[in-house]
């Protein structure tokens, strides 16, 4: 199964001039611990909200802070092809110890996002089904 076929395309965005109170706001209204931070069509970071909990450990205050003094990096934004399978999503988010990814297009532009709450859904409705194959087959030897 491809990511296109899992990752939710409405992804909650916003530009690196966004204030930390507005992106907050963001996540309260669509009921998400992460907004994509996009240049055009194209993602640049992300901010998720153990993100936001560790800066306000560090800032005085939330009123001076924007979405692009909290994302990670743009060397360190891990995406991933839309093309890809959910099996290569979970590789992935092993190896970088993330639990989003952003999934972009072969044109690199932002196409969906893919959370690991998605991954599992999907491995255990996989999972299931081998259980009922394997069931199945038991019964008629």
């Amino acid at each position: 199964m491809t990511l296109t076929e899992i990752a939710t395309s409405d992804v909650v965005t916003a530009e690196r001039e966004t204030e930390i109170r507005e992106i907050l706001g963001m996540m309260d209204e669509n009921n998400v611990g992460s907004v994509v931070i996009a240049d055009g069509d194209e993602p640049v970071g992300i901010v998720t909200d153990r993100m936001i909990a560790m800066a306000m450990r560090e800032a005085d205050s939330l009123d001076d802070l924007t979405g692009g003094d909290v994302m990670t990096g743009e060397d360190e934004l891990v995406t991933i092809q839309n093309e890809d399978t959910h099996f290569e999503a979970l590789s992935k988010m092993s190896d970088e110890g993330i639990r989003r990814l952003p999934v972009v297009d072969e044109d690199g532009a932002l196409a969906g996002i893919v959370t690991l709450d998605d991954l599992l859904i999907v491995s255990a409705a996989e999972l299931s089904n081998a259980s009922d194959v394997i069931e199945q087959q038991a019964g008629s030897i």
